[in-house]
């Protein structure tokens, strides 16, 4: 997410899970319009895992942030500062940048929670749009009343770094005071199912035991949801890179926090 400036359930395996997502690509919405898309219908089968369960899916930054820096570098209220409203985000050492990542992730992990039964939200509906700003994303999470959120990332950091990473919110008094414990066990459940399904590391250069708390990202701080952020990986890494990748590991991924949400909702 560096910035280039311009006690679960598993009744359904990992298997299962990647099955669900066979044929499904990237881009699972038109790229018609740059608002949030129609959320999927409500689930019709009650007896399916996540029935009645609202998830809010943010694939980190976007495909025309790099050429608006007027709009992405404005400054927005996060609480604790202001920051810029969205930012670029990094890319491998072959170019492979990560809101192209954050997307496909993204693409994959929504049909799965679908046929689970979930309603699933997206905070952007394609890969060519500006933003929307940090708040506008804990926005749609809030108004959706989402059981849960899950904004996806890749690290920039520095190449000798590897491995992933959860960051749940930090405690604001008077703000956030409902969702620090909740988010904090979806954090727990989505680490632990990530590192079983993809079988990465613990991050080596940031966290502790793959968890990390903050209260500087907008999109945590203004959220009233249960919210995390994943750095899926280090995108800097020439192992964590080659992972990030390639579209079938792609695929592991997005059954493994869809496997973490799932354990956080049963």
């Amino acid at each position: 997410m560096r910035v280039y400036r311009a006690g679960s359930v598993t009744q359904l395996t990992l298997a299962a899970l990647l099955a669900l997502s066979a044929g499904c690509g990237g881009a699972a919405v038109p790229a018609a319009r740059e608002a949030a898309p129609p959320a999927s219908p409500p689930a019709a089968t009650p007896g399916l895992p996540l029935a009645g369960k609202t998830v809010v899916i943010d694939p980190g930054h976007n495909g025309g942030n790099a050429s608006h820096p007027e709009e992405i570098n404005r400054l927005v209220d996060v609480i604790t500062g202001r920051k810029p409203c969205n930012t670029t985000g990094t890319q491998t050492d072959a170019g492979f940048p990560e809101h192209a990542f954050t997307w496909d992730v993204a693409g994959k992990l929504r049909p799965i929670l679908e046929q689970m039964g979930a309603k699933v939200v997206l905070t952007r509906p394609n890969d060519k749009g500006v933003g929307p700003c940090v708040t506008e994303r804990a926005a749609i999470g809030n108004e959706a009343r989402a059981d849960a959120v899950v904004s996806i990332h890749g690290d920039g950091a520095a190449p000798s770094g590897h491995g992933f990473h959860v960051i749940m919110p930090g405690l604001l008094p008077g703000h956030n005071d409902a969702v620090v414990k909740p988010s904090r066990r979806l954090g727990r459940a989505v680490r632990d199912a990530y590192r079983k399904g993809t079988g990465m590391p613990y991050a080596n250069y940031v966290a502790r035991n793959g968890l990390q708390t903050r209260v500087d990202l907008g999109g945590l701080n203004l959220s009233t949801q249960p919210a995390i952020f994943i750095e899926c990986g280090n995108m800097r890494n020439p192992g964590d890179a080659a992972k990030m990748s390639s579209p079938a590991f792609r695929k592991r991924m997005a059954a493994s926090l869809a496997a973490g949400v799932r354990n956080f909702l049963s």
